[in-house]
């Protein structure tokens, strides 16, 4: 998967178009091609703060990418096995209905509070909102509410959180990748948002097995401390993030 990552980022690295910040760039020989291909890794792993950064990029969304693996077999599974016992329809309208749209006018107001504030202002706000809402599932593994309603309304909460939340995590990535090199820095932090992914996902399932649900979702609002623990190191320029206002213009009138 590592390798598939690298191939990625290669393929892209010489085939999209490049900012003006990145202009002039240009390699044409096999061996100018790998010398600059070192020279950005090397550019990435050398910036300020590159320790940090990568910490945030793998653990801002642990508990997510652990819950994500199991919701809908959470959703689907039986009561007697602490599941919501709900059909394949049913999980469809939750997860793939509410739950998109709940994602998708949570990320939508990301958008618009970010660009008004910026990312420093809202980082905190953002954070809490990716990782507090998690615990609407640890709701639905103690109460296993009937109520179909109450469980479109946890979904949704924890879904609108997540793409509140995720908003302050692209605009990260996008400031740790300004500079030299911006588009092919960025295509390396998003190898490490995959991983991020993937890595804690893999292990969601024999944690689910070795816990049982409850105690799973338990272990998932645990998981969120790491995340709150990096916020507070985090270097961010107050003004990133904030939509520039575009200069007054002049009229001009005749005398």
């Amino acid at each position: 998967m590592a390798g598939l990552f690298i191939a990625f980022f290669v393929y892209h690295r010489f085939v999209l178009p490049y900012p003006a910040e990145d202009a002039g760039k240009a390699v044409h020989t096999p061996k100018m091609v790998l010398v600059e291909f070192g020279k950005t890794f090397n550019s990435f792993f050398t910036k300020k703060g590159i320790g940090l950064a990568i910490a945030f990029m793998l653990i801002y969304r642990l508990a997510e990418a652990m819950l994500v693996k199991l919701a809908s077999p959470f959703l689907l599974d039986g009561r007697d096995v602490g599941g919501l016992g709900l059909s394949t329809q049913e999980v469809g309208i939750v997860y793939g209905t509410v739950g998109v749209i709940a994602l998708t006018l949570g990320g939508i107001l990301g958008g618009i509070v970010a660009s008004r504030k910026g990312l420093k202002y809202w980082i905190w706000p953002m954070a809490l909102a990716i990782t507090l809402p998690n615990i609407a599932y640890l709701f639905l593994a103690i109460y296993q509410p009937e109520n179909f309603l109450w469980v479109n309304a946890a979904v949704a909460i924890e879904q609108f959180g997540y793409g509140f939340g995720f908003t302050a995590y692209m605009l990260y990535l996008i400031y740790f990748s300004q500079g030299e090199h911006k588009t092919s820095h960025y295509s390396i932090c998003t190898g490490f948002m995959a991983l991020g992914m993937m890595l804690p996902g893999m292990a969601a399932g024999w944690i689910q097995d070795q816990l049982g649900y409850q105690n799973f979702f338990v272990f998932i609002m645990i998981a969120t401390i790491p995340t709150l623990l990096l916020i507070p190191f985090l270097k961010i320029d107050k003004e990133f993030g904030k939509a520039k206002k575009d200069a007054p213009s002049e009229e001009l009138t005749e005398q």
